[in-house]
C-alpha cells in the first residue's frame, strides 16, 4: 500500500466518533511457567507468575477503535458482580465512555479465563451466561441506542452470541441507523447473519460464513456462495475473515482475495476486534473497500503477532506498514 495514501486515510481517524454494541466480556489472564506434570492427572502444573484483566469481547472493538485516536461510545450488559465493576473501570481508565453499559442482576458478566505459560495458551475457562436479556434490559439497551447512536459516525454490532443483540434490538438498531443515514459495521455470529440486511459491512470468519450459509448444489466454492449470499442479505461490503489464508472481499460487483500480512503468528485471539474497527474507521476515513480492507489485514497481521488479546494502535499499524513496505 502507498504510504502516503496510507497516513492520508489514518490522519481522519481521531476525529471519527464511534458507537459500539454488542456483547461485553472481561478478559481474564493467568501467566507462568509449565515446569512438571501433575501426579492427579496427565496435565502440566503452572506456576503462576502474575494475573492481569483487559477488555473483551465488544469492549475490545471499542478499546481498538480508543487505540486508533477515534472516540468511542459502547452499549451493552454486564452482570451486577465483581467482574463487571472490574470492567467498567477498565474502560473508564481507557478514556472509553461506558455511561451506555446496563446493569443486570439477572446475569453474570461474561469472563474468559486464559492461562498462558512460555507464551503459550494452555487452556481456556469461559464463563458466561447467554440467554437473551429480558424485556426490561432490552428496553434499556435501545434507550440507550436512540441516546448515543445519532451523534456517531459509525455503529459497529459485534456480536458474540451471548444474548445482547437480539433479533428486537438489531432491528431497532437498523431501523435508527437508516433514519439518521449512519453506516452499520457487523461482526456477526450464524444464528443471526439474515436478520443483518442492508448494512455496510459484513463480516464473518471463515467458519462462521460456511456454517451460517445455505448452499445451493451447483455452488462448490465460496465465491459463489460469497457472491448469492451478499446479495441475499442486501450488505454493501462482504468482508470474509480466512485466519492464514488472509481476506475474501466482495464490493463493487467483484470480489478477490487479500493475503495475510502476519509475520510471525503466535495468538489469534482478538484479531476480528482488529478487523472490524480498523475496516470501520477506515472506511469512515476515505478508503475504498480495498485499501480499508487492506489497512486492516495489515492490523490484524500485527495483533497476531502478540500473546493474548492485544489492541491494534497507530504506532503499531504504521510500523507494520512501513515494514512491509520496504520488504517488498
Amino acid at each position: 500500500m502507498d504510504i502516503s495514501r496510507f497516513k492520508e486515510i489514518i490522519k481522519n481517524f481521531s476525529s471519527k466518533k464511534m458507537l459500539v454494541i454488542g456483547d461485553l466480556m472481561l478478559d481474564s489472564y493467568i501467566w507462568g511457567k509449565a515446569e512438571r506434570i501433575s501426579p492427579e492427572a496427565p496435565v502440566p502444573v503452572i506456576k503462576v507468575d502474575r494475573s492481569n484483566y483487559t477488555p473483551g469481547g465488544a469492549a475490545n472493538v471499542a478499546l481498538n477503535l480508543n487505540s486508533l485516536l477515534s472516540t468511542s461510545q459502547i452499549v451493552g450488559v454486564v452482570g451486577s458482580d465483581p467482574d463487571g465493576t472490574i470492567l467498567t473501570d477498565l474502560l473508564t481508565k481507557e478514556g472509553i465512555n461506558s455511561e451506555g453499559i446496563v446493569n443486570d442482576s439477572g446475569r453474570h458478566t461474561t469472563v474468559k479465563t486464559r492461562v498462558i505459560a512460555h507464551g503459550q495458551q494452555v487452556v481456556r475457562v469461559d464463563r458466561e451466561f447467554d440467554e437473551s436479556v429480558d424485556e426490561t434490559v432490552q428496553q434499556e439497551i435501545m434507550k440507550q441506542v436512540a441516546r448515543f447512536l445519532p451523534e456517531s459516525d459509525g455503529v459497529i454490532l459485534s456480536d458474540y452470541n451471548k444474548g445482547v443483540l437480539t433479533v428486537r434490538i438489531i432491528q431497532n438498531i437498523l431501523d435508527e441507523a437508516h433514519k439518521h443515514k449512519i453506516p452499520v459495521y457487523v461482526d456477526p455470529k450464524k444464528e443471526n447473519f439474515f436478520y443483518y440486511k442492508g448494512v455496510r459491512l459484513f463480516k464473518p470468519n471463515f467458519n462462521e460464513f460456511i456454517s451460517g450459509v445455505e448452499s445451493n448444489e451447483g455452488e462448490k466454492n465460496i465465491e459463489e456462495l460469497g457472491v448469492r449470499f451478499q446479495k441475499q442479505i442486501e450488505a454493501e461490503i462482504l468482508l470474509i475473515t480466512q485466519g492464514e489464508k488472509g481476506m475474501m472481499l466482495f464490493s463493487d460487483n467483484s470480489h478477490q482475495v487479500i493475503s495475510t500480512k502476519a509475520r510471525l503468528v503466535h495468538d489469534v485471539s482478538g484479531a476480528g476486534d482488529t478487523v472490524i474497527s480498523t475496516f470501520a474507521l477506515s472506511d469512515l476515513s476515505g478508503a475504498d473497500p480495498i485499501e480499508a480492507a487492506t489497512i486492516a489485514n495489515y492490523a490484524a497481521g500485527r495483533v497476531c503477532e502478540e500473546v493474548g488479546v492485544v489492541p491494534i494502535n497507530l504506532d503499531m499499524l504504521i510500523d507494520t506498514i512501513d515494514s512491509h513496505n520496504q520488504v517488498s
